[in-house]
């Protein structure tokens, strides 16, 4: 996996072309194998004064000894690509020819760390005609097709935009930076940095909110201001410091979509997840009140069916010196049924569920057994309609879940 950059430092002054030759040339980091100049050069050995001479002598020649002075590159390989320093410097060379071509360049192989890279300097002013090196936006983008096509050319891994080496996805938070210094600042614990604590404040920010306004007052409460407005494209959060962070930043450095876009659908799932969790908890509280109703309705027939045995018992045993007694009938109006309560001779009164008793239609009285049987149909039927309103619950709550 070969990743070719374009160091974007200034490089308008003569000091900084020489100290740019002077690190690439550093004995600690490569030796006389590994590194090359392309183009006119006289010297019988490459340092960083002859390397540097040379390029001022070209720019002088054309007239052209001021603005850009030289164009850096690095192109770098993964630890574990099986890849020579040999093999890097033909790399090097076989890219320097095809695309600096008529540019004077220096060639350096680093073995220093524990991945190959080799970095390339390049002088402004071509050899051939004098014009200046320029590379556009497109250029830089054919730069990198070039280099991925000569990693297939050898076998080598090609990197893939969201992928690791071995072709795996990247993880959220995965720390990803152009620059450097960045990068390490990042990672470095010991440091604070405030993208990094943006980027944690918008992660649970996100997760906790089902709105943009609930998002915006979250961010808030975590002492970022949310710049979130239809006329501009990309979000923006600022700190009680003034220290501003850019939703396109949070994206590309740790693997995470945080666009007005990615918020938005985010958004949209919490909101589903709440309802869920809202509905879930409706149809708890009501299979407690069902199983609570149906509780009560238990111990009132099983009160009923006491009382109706304590009055078959009193008329049986003959206890009660209550002898005497109008009669009593109660109407249940929601089922269509007259119970009729009678108070017979020896017999103890008692109020039934159904009200107060009165004379029935005919004027007639019933006894205490009769009255016993048409309860118990009745309470037949109250046990079957709460059988069926259970069933009907029980269906009808699957269906929600």
């Amino acid at each position: 996996m070969a990743i070719n950059k374009t160091i974007n430092k200034s490089t308008k002054s003569h000091g900084a072309m020489r100290n740019c030759i002077e690190y690439v040339l550093r004995e600690d980091k490569t030796n006389r194998g590994l590194v090359y100049v392309t183009g006119p050069f006289s010297a019988d050995e490459i340092t960083y004064d002859s390397v540097y001479q040379s390029f001022l002598e070209e720019k002088k020649l054309w007239g052209k000894d001021s603005g850009r002075m030289y164009a850096h590159n690095i192109i770098s390989w993964h630890k574990e690509e099986n890849l020579t320093l040999q093999q890097a410097f033909a790399f090097g060379k076989e890219f320097v020819e095809k695309w600096f071509d008529g540019f004077q360049t220096l060639i350096g192989v680093h073995k220093d760390r524990d991945h190959v890279h080799l970095h390339l300097v390049t002088n402004t002013v071509s050899y051939e005609d004098g014009h200046k090196l320029h590379n556009s936006k497109k250029d830089l983008e054919r730069m990198k097709e070039m280099t991925n096509q000569m990693c297939v050319e050898r076998g080598l891994t090609v990197a893939q935009k969201g992928k690791d080496f071995h072709g795996n996805d990247l993880e959220e938070g995965h720390v990803r930076a152009w620059s450097k210094d960045k990068y390490h600042l990042l990672l470095n614990d010991q440091k604070k940095s405030h993208v990094a604590e943006c980027a944690l404040a918008v992660m649970e920010t996100r997760e906790q909110s089902c709105s943009k306004e609930e998002f915006v007052k979250g961010m808030a409460i975590r002492g970022w201001r949310t710049t979130w407005t239809d006329s501009r494209k990309n979000i923006t959060f600022e700190n009680e410091y003034g220290k501003k962070v850019r939703d396109s930043n949070i994206s590309k450095t740790f693997q995470m979509d945080v666009s007005k876009e990615g918020l938005l659908n985010e958004f949209e799932r919490q909101a589903e997840i709440r309802e869920h969790a809202a509905r879930r908890k409706r149809a708890n509280s009501g299979e407690s009140q069902f199983e609570e109703a149906m509780g009560t309705t238990d111990r009132e027939l099983e009160e009923y069916y006491r009382e109706v045995k304590a009055a078959i018992a009193g008329s049986t045993t003959g206890t009660s010196n209550n002898d005497s007694g109008e009669g009593r009938f109660a109407k249940d109006s929601g089922r269509g049924q007259e119970i009729i309560q009678g108070k017979i001779k020896g017999a103890t009164d008692f109020k039934s569920e159904f009200g107060e008793g009165k004379e029935n239609f005919d004027g007639e009285r019933i006894s205490l057994k009769e009255r016993l049987g048409v309860c118990q149909q009745e309470a037949g039927k109250r046990e079957e309609e709460r059988k069926l309103d259970e069933q009907t619950y029980t269906r009808t709550r699957g269906r929600s879940r």
